[in-house]
C-alpha cells in the first residue's frame, strides 16, 4: 500500500481521535499556575494546591501557588508521595519553565503529572527497509507496567532524566530496553518534536517528545532486556497504520509519533495529510 487507501472522514477520524485524546486538557481550566520564584513551571488542581499550601516553602494566593526555594521541591514531593498523592518513581527529572530554558529544580518522575510540569521524552521509530516495503519494530509493554500495561509501543521510548540530553537518553534506553548497541543507536536521526497537554488518571501530562528514526539492518533483532517490554515484532507499515487507525492498541503518545511517521513517508496524502498536520 503506497498510501492510505481510505478517503475523507474515515482517515481523518481514525487518526484525529488520537490527536484529540492527547490534547484533551483545557489550560488553565480550574488549575492554578505553579511557580518557582517568578517562573511558571506547571499547573495544579485546587485540591493539590491546598496540600501544597501546608508546606512552609509554599505561598498560595488566590491566583497562584509559588515555591520560594527550588531546592525544597523534591522534599515536598516526597512528603506528598508518602501521604499517598502519587507513586514515587525514584527517578529525578529536570524542571524548566520552557523546553530550552534553564533547569530550575528537580522533581521525581511520579510527581510530574500532579504538578503539571513539562516533561521531555524520546521516541524512536525502529525501521527496516525491505524490498517489499517499510517495516517497523513494535514492542508490547509488560503486563506489570504501572502505566498502560500490555499496550503496543516503540522499540525505544522513555523520559529524559535529570542531567541527560535527549540523545544521551536515546542511547541509554536503546541498550536497556532493546539491547541496541550504542554505536547503532547513535545513528538515529531526530526528525522533529511533538507536544501535547493531556488529562490522564495520574494527572496532567505536558510532554515534549523528541522523535527519531533509526534504520536497522535486516539482520538485527531487538531483545527485551530490562523487563519493560515483553517481546518485539517486526510489522509491515500497512499493519501499523491499520492498527493506529482502527484501534487503541498502541500507547497513547506512540500513536502521535506514528501518525507523524506516516505523514513524513507520504503514506497519507492530499487533504487528509494537510488536515492531520494542522492538528498534530
Amino acid at each position: 500500500m503506497g498510501m492510505c487507501s481510505l478517503k475523507g472522514n474515515a482517515v481523518i477520524e481514525g487518526f484525529l481521535r488520537h490527536i484529540r485524546a492527547c490534547n484533551n486538557a483545557a489550560l488553565p481550566g480550574d488549575r492554578l499556575p505553579f511557580r518557582i520564584g517568578a517562573e511558571r513551571v506547571g499547573w495544579v488542581k485546587p485540591a493539590f494546591a491546598a496540600k501544597l499550601a501546608e508546606c512552609a516553602e509554599i505561598v498560595r494566593t488566590a491566583d497562584r501557588v509559588t515555591l520560594k526555594d527550588a531546592a525544597a521541591l523534591q522534599t515536598i514531593a516526597r512528603c506528598l508521595s508518602d501521604a499517598g498523592c502519587f507513586r514515587w518513581r525514584r527517578e529525578a527529572f529536570d524542571i524548566r519553565a520552557t523546553a530550552d530554558g534553564p533547569v530550575l529544580a528537580q522533581l521525581d518522575r511520579g510527581a510530574l503529572p500532579s504538578f503539571g510540569v513539562l516533561a521531555l521524552g524520546v521516541h524512536v521509530n525502529g525501521l527496516v527497509r525491505r524490498p517489499e516495503g517499510l517495516h517497523l519494530w513494535v514492542g508490547r509493554r509488560a503486563a506489570d507496567k504501572a502505566l498502560d500495561p500490555g499496550k503496543l509501543d516503540h522499540i525505544v521510548a522513555g523520559g529524559v532524566p535529570s542531567g541527560l540530553s535527549a540523545a544521551d537518553t536515546l542511547v541509554k534506553e536503546a541498550e536497556e530496553e532493546a539491547s541496541i548497541p550504542a554505536e547503532l543507536a547513535r545513528q538515529a536521526v531526530e526528525v522533529g518534536t511533538i507536544t501535547y497537554a493531556m488529562d490522564r488518571p495520574e494527572g496532567l501530562r505536558r510532554d515534549l517528545l523528541h522523535c527519531y528514526d533509526l534504520d536497522l539492518p535486516e539482520t538485527f533483532e531487538p531483545l527485551a532486556s530490562d523487563g519493560e517490554v515483553e517481546a518485539f515484532e517486526l510489522w509491515p507499515i500497512e499493519r501499523v497504520m491499520e492498527t493506529v487507525r482502527d484501534t487503541d492498541d498502541f500507547k497513547f503518545n506512540v500513536s502521535l509519533v506514528l501518525i507523524d511517521l506516516f505523514l513524513r513517508n507520504g503514506l497519507i496524502t492530499g487533504s487528509d495529510a494537510e488536515a492531520l498536520r494542522q492538528h498534530l
